[in-house]
């Protein structure tokens, strides 16, 4: 198991640095590190290590989701107002529409199947995302428009919306039907997860003010307090739907709005946390893609993904209309929403698992679509940035 850590690090590191010589995102390396060393290739990740990747990746999240808290200032986001939350469901609803529609055609799969491959596509990945806007946002990069807090928080949202709609899809193929009150289970997780978070903020602050502790302990403690709230939605899942990632960036965000001092003092202090967590969540995701499957899918797959994302840019641009945006900044938007990684390799082999007839095919899609989407994605933001947005 310690040999496999080692390479994980030394590989991805070695492979990372390579890729920013080439001007290329440092997480292409990652992600191939993980495929060349995962099981479907060398197999030189410990089994015990695959058996927790799923927990490994949600502390990654947690540690990237905790600094975007700390640097997303709720008065950006009233600035924003409207296009924020349009970008929470409509990109994501748009491109599950076109996907229901057009593989059937492309695919020769069912309508009910076509909607699962929709849900496990269109979730953005804020592991991609967030650090890339937090940088744009510390350079002061789009600031004066918000642009980078839109595009977290939007991608924050859009994860708990299309999850609802993948087991809603699932439960409808197990027979159980469409509930659509299972369609009120997004606002209800998404209140449930802000005043959670909200809650805990404040609930810190006070600790934070009453008891002297080092900021080690303090990064410690809130770390401990999100693997609680991730950890708790599950559990209370069946009595009220949460959102616990969405509770761990509002944690965040209230300690920035109630003691700003020390909100930035240990958002530097996760961005030095995030160097080795970066690095264990995209091997981990490269490690969970099997790129034997894109062949039983071929070129048909890359069409539909494809079309599927110049819908979803049509998505954003919608949430953007009446906006003070130019159309550079409109079209920055809509780059930054492309890449795809965390949720496909988490849920992309469920339906699988789960007996769905076109389940490998969802499976082959979802690995396709990381290997596009994810250096379009991170590639598309890296080279734009600073010639859409204004400093």
């Amino acid at each position: 198991m310690l040999l496999s850590f080692a390479l994980i690090l030394i590989m991805g590191l070695i492979l990372s640095g390579l890729f920013q010589k080439l001007k290329l995102p440092g997480l292409l390396g990652m992600l191939i590190t993980g495929i060349i060393l995962g099981p479907h290739m060398l197999n030189f990740i410990h089994p015990q290590i695959l058996d927790i990747s799923s927990d490994l990746r949600t502390i990654a999240l947690i540690v990237i989701l905790t600094r975007a808290g700390l640097a997303l200032d709720i008065e950006d986001l009233k600035k924003v107002g409207r296009p924020a939350i349009m970008m929470c469901f409509i990109p994501a609803t748009v491109e599950i529409a076109a996907i229901t529609v057009l593989a059937p055609v492309f695919l020769q799969i069912s309508y009910l199947e076509a909607a699962i491959m929709g849900t496990v596509l269109a979730a953005v990945s804020p592991a991609v995302i967030v650090p890339r806007m937090l940088k744009l946002m510390e350079n002061g990069y789009g600031k004066a428009k918000s642009i980078p807090q839109l595009i977290m928080a939007g991608a924050s949202v859009d994860d708990i919306y299309v999850i609802i709609l993948f087991t809603s899809f699932m439960g409808m193929y197990g027979g159980q039907g469409f509930n659509l009150m299972s369609l009120m289970h997004v606002p209800i997780a998404i209140l449930v997860g802000l005043l959670v978070g909200v809650g805990g903020g404040l609930l810190l602050v006070i600790l934070f003010n009453k008891i002297h502790m080092r900021d080690t302990m303090k990064i410690l403690i809130i770390l401990s307090t999100g693997f609680i709230f991730v950890s708790a939605e599950p559990l209370i899942r069946p009595y009220v739907p949460m959102s616990g990632l969405l509770a761990v960036m509002a944690l965040g965000g209230t300690l920035l709005k109630q003691y700003e001092v020390l909100a930035k003092r240990l958002s530097r202090k996760f961005s030095k946390i995030w160097v080795g967590a970066e690095m264990l969540l995209f091997v981990l995701v490269g490690a969970a893609v099997d790129i034997r499957t894109i062949g039983s899918v071929g070129l048909m797959a890359v069409g539909l993904i494809l079309c599927a994302l110049v819908l979803r840019i049509g998505g954003v641009f919608i949430c953007v209309v009446k906006t003070k945006l130019s159309v550079k900044e409109k079209l920055f938007c809509a780059i930054a929403y492309l890449p795809k990684a965390t949720v496909q390799a988490a849920i992309g082999g469920v339906p699988l698992l789960a007996g769905v007839k076109a389940g490998g095919i969802i499976l082959a899609v979802a690995v396709l679509a990381i290997v596009i989407t994810a250096p379009l994605g991170a590639i598309g933001i890296d080279k734009t940035f600073d010639k859409f947005l204004s400093r």
